[in-house]
């Protein structure tokens, strides 16, 4: 973890539209950006009060509400430099056990959301003599099974793909790249990993021997953001302090150093 006031990724006065960055992952990487200097606008389904933030209720899911959000970031800041299609998640629900209705609503919110937001932003920076920069948040649950929310994993497979794509269709203007997110100690950690002392054994199996924090995924996006990045577009960066090793070796008796 590295201290805001080291690192310069020359973000001052860009304007920054970061999807559900009111809270958990979202906030980390608000914080980053504002850190930098950037404008930072946020948006989520339900008004949230007291942020340092420019905020506006969007979901992501509807495209006209997608459309008039950019369309009103336009308005009063003139340009939009960079989008981070952070909204995202889902709960715990076996596919089984899943409704037609709740695993649609899981892959708009989480796949179809993101293509909305990119396709209206790019309409606005292909006109920007500077272009733009497209983060998408993704995640290893993309890459490997994801018992319990196979709807997510399926979507955040799919971001990957859509950013390769993108990359290629809306070149030389606008860049697109993802963050392959981790596990993430946020303030609902709990939720997912159990309590302190679960969160603490998890840890032991990254190579790193921590969790994630928010500003791990928020310096992420904003290297990938930034002029730092100029040449990056259609990449992947994993940040996963690691990654998590295969099960067997919990069990073998073979000496793997």
């Amino acid at each position: 973890m590295t201290d805001t006031q080291d690192i310069n990724l020359a973000l001052k006065d860009r304007v920054v539209l970061v999807t559900g960055g009111v809270r958990g992952v979202g906030a980390g990487i608000s914080a980053v950006f504002a850190d930098q200097g950037a404008t930072v606008v946020t948006c989520a389904r339900r008004p949230v009060e007291g942020l340092p933030y420019e905020f506006h209720s969007c979901d992501v899911r509807d495209d006209d509400a997608v459309a008039a959000l950019i369309n009103a970031i336009v308005e009063r800041h003139g340009r939009l430099d960079v989008v981070v299609n952070n909204a995202g998640g889902s709960p715990y629900v076996r596919a089984d056990e899943a409704s037609a209705k709740f695993s649609r609503k899981i892959i708009e919110l989480n796949l179809l959301g993101p293509l909305s937001v990119s396709t209206h932003a790019n309409a606005v920076m292909q006109q920007q003599p500077t272009g733009g920069s497209i983060v998408n948040i993704a995640s290893v649950s993309g890459r490997r099974p994801t018992p319990g929310t196979g709807p997510y994993g399926a979507a955040k497979a799919g971001v990957e793909s859509l950013t390769s794509t993108l990359a290629v269709e809306w070149a030389p203007k606008v860049r697109i790249n993802s963050v392959v997110v981790g596990m993430v100690e946020t303030e609902q950690a709990d939720l997912f990993y159990g309590d302190a002392d679960s969160i603490a054994a998890i840890s032991k199996n990254v190579p790193l021997g921590r969790l994630a924090t928010p500003a791990d995924v928020g310096w992420a996006a904003a290297f990938l953001a930034s002029d730092a990045a100029s040449y990056i577009s259609g990449a992947s960066l994993e940040v996963h302090g690691g990654g998590e090793p295969p099960h067997y070796l919990a069990t073998t008796t073979a000496d793997i150093k």
